[in-house]
């Protein structure tokens, strides 16, 4: 693996990452109601469940899709799909108001934040599809162990930086305001990197 494949894996993971899904409404909610010291331990718990959809794709579907090429096949549309999906969404819901923050909710503690974050990331469908239709697709099965490791270091770090950003932004009132300002134009750009990800990894 060349170092330019290598921050390619990254960057299109942290396009995925970054757009609004349900782990982003939950990491906003948190961080509105329980303030930054949870928000932050939540973000560690998406990314470790990153970590994990990230090795369960690289360790286990390389073989099946090795074994059932039709199968890596039909993966890579459903993939390229679900990006375009994504961006489809993102433009539809652009101009939708952010959720409100439930400012009732009592404080956790770190490792329950934790737990949470990595119990939520783990059953949320858009990483299931994303690590295995998308990511799948873009390390080959003979990478280097060593390149397997930094990306899987890269997965920790983009997931869990990005959503520590959330977590400052939204538990401060005044970034909050401004980005719900902005919201439309952020979505629509989001949106339209996803798309054109979306129709690379199909003709490629």
């Amino acid at each position: 693996m060349t170092l330019a494949a290598f921050a390619s894996i990254v960057l299109i993971h942290l396009a995925a990452a970054i757009s609004p899904g349900p782990s982003f409404v939950v990491a906003l909610r948190v961080a509105a109601a329980e303030g930054f010291r949870v928000a932050a331990a939540l973000a560690l718990g998406f990314g470790l469940g990153a970590v994990l959809w990230a090795g369960a794709a690289m360790a286990g579907l390389a073989l099946v899709f090795s074994v059932l090429p039709a199968l890596f096949l039909a993966l890579k549309f459903v993939g390229a799909a679900f990006l375009i999906y994504l961006a489809v969404q993102m433009w539809r819901h652009a101009a939708t108001p952010m959720p409100a923050p439930q400012t009732d909710t009592p404080p956790r503690s770190a490792f329950a934040a934790v737990r949470f974050g990595f119990v939520t990331f783990a059953s949320n469908p858009k990483p299931a599809i994303f690590f295995g239709a998308v990511f799948v697709n873009l390390v080959p099965a003979a990478t280097p162990l060593g390149w397997k490791a930094a990306i899987l270091l890269a997965v920790l770090l983009n997931e869990t930086l990005w959503y520590l950003i959330v977590a400052r932004v939204f538990s401060l009132p005044r970034p909050r305001a401004a980005y719900a300002r902005a919201k439309a134009w952020i979505d629509r750009g989001f949106g339209t990197l996803l798309a054109l990800l979306g129709l690379k990894i199909a003709l490629t």
